[in-house]
């Protein structure tokens, strides 16, 4: 296979990311909080997300094998189509209808939105590895932009959802998000440089299976770790903080709406600045592979530490009071930091174990572990939040970290070195 070398492409597919990135986590924050306020359970919340990421791991399967057959433009493109999709379907929700009903019916559009996230996530994330240079730590900077930036695009995102629904409302917001993404779709497809490959007629779906060792236990680390950021991040922290600054009058909803969604765009940007610094803090242009897939095991021992402490402060003092709650907002901001860096040298470690011809299915294979843990974090958040509160949460977040460390352990039995 040829390596493209366009900047260019890489510009667009970025650009194209960033927009979908952004509507992805208004749509969130927009379906958590207006259905917390009609009075739905967590465990009913979480409901709400659980097709999406189901949908994911279901994706992130056969995207690889669609992406190496038909190219990665074609899956780009369904991504953002879809997405709009769903944002036009998501905004037929009749009020009147039963409980049951509008669970099955976001369900069914979140899922629809989780298939498009992930076509468009394995398409850009497969593209870096195509358009890097090869030289030095290319590949882990781009990675790292790419990675970094979209996340601060989707806390902005977070910021305007929540935004959007204090000052629009519901339908109208969900509205103009699709007829900005539809606008975004139209100059991509007229505008798309060159350079990303179209595709290989010989692609067979078995190929998604990888039988490269060090990409399967990265794999299953990447499941416990995004398990261990949304068994909190999904319902728990959202429904906790909002119990603690709402009254329960109209403008203390929209002011609770206003903080939440001003905390969780502070957690994802802060993330993402880190994940784009990241080869600078961990000085990756004098590292080695094999001395990066060591640094992993580390970074996430030293991770398993915030919500260990956070659990057992907030079980301790029992009564959310603004004290204990911003001692656990300065505490999740930690583990932001410590958990881009994890993140961080995961999506580096996937490109760099793996080869061009490879890429989109060994990426996808990958990408639906991902899926998978936040599928577990997402049932788990909901079920532990009502079963023992943020305490709980916390708790079972520390303990899918010791199962992320135990496996990123595996990867360097035999990992290959690449000169520093």
């Amino acid at each position: 296979m040829t390596r493209p070398t366009g900047f260019a492409a890489y510009v667009a597919v970025t650009a194209a990311y960033w927009a979908f990135m952004l509507t992805d986590g208004a749509l969130r924050m927009l379906v958590l909080l207006h259905f917390n306020t009609l009075g739905f359970s967590p465990v009913q919340l979480a409901y709400l997300f659980v097709l999406y990421e189901i949908a994911g791991v279901v994706t992130n399967l056969s995207a690889g094998w669609i992406a190496a057959r038909f190219g990665l433009t074609s899956t780009l493109y369904a991504g953002l189509g879809l997405q709009v999709v769903a944002l036009l379907a998501l905004a037929q929700l009749d009020p009147a209808w039963s409980v049951a009903a509008s669970v099955v019916f976001v369900m069914a559009v979140q899922g629809l939105s989780g298939v498009a996230k992930d076509l468009a996530k394995m398409s850009s994330k497969s593209a870096v590895k195509l358009l890097a240079p090869a030289e030095g730590d290319g590949l882990f900077r781009w990675v790292a932009l790419l990675t970094g930036s979209k996340n601060a695009v989707k806390g902005f995102g977070f910021l305007l959802g929540a935004g959007a629904l204090a000052l629009f409302g519901f339908v109208p917001s969900v509205l103009g998000m699709a007829a900005i993404l539809a606008l975004i779709l139209i100059v991509v497809l007229l505008r798309m440089p060159g350079g990303l490959p179209a595709g290989r007629k010989d692609a067979k779906f078995k190929e998604v299976f990888s039988k490269n060792r060090r990409v399967n236990w990265l794999s299953a680390a990447r499941v416990f770790l995004f398990g261990a950021r949304d068994v909190w991040f999904v319902v728990g922290i959202p429904i906790y903080f909002y119990s603690v600054l709402s009254d329960g009058s109209p403008e203390g909803q929209r002011a609770a709406f206003f903080m939440i969604g001003i905390f969780m765009a502070v957690w994802v940007i802060l993330y993402g600045a880190v994940q784009a610094k990241a080869p600078t803090i961990l000085r990756s242009a004098q590292r080695s592979e094999a001395d990066l897939a060591h640094a992993a095991r580390f970074w996430v021992g030293t991770l398993f530490f915030v919500p260990a402490i956070l659990a057992v402060a907030v079980w301790f003092v029992g009564t959310p009071t603004y004290w204990l709650t911003a001692f656990v907002v300065l505490g999740l901001l930690v583990f932001g930091v410590l958990f881009a860096l994890n993140s961080s040298l995961h999506s580096y470690l996937i490109l760099a174990f793996t080869d061009a011809k490879r890429v989109t299915m060994d990426v996808g294979f990958y990408y639906m572990a991902n899926a998978a843990g936040r599928l577990i974090g997402t049932v788990l958040s909901g079920l532990t939040y009502q079963l023992g509160g943020v305490a709980l949460c916390l708790a079972t977040a520390a303990a899918m970290i010791v199962l992320s460390w135990l496996s990123i352990g595996r990867i360097n039995d035999n990992a290959a070195s690449r000169p520093a």
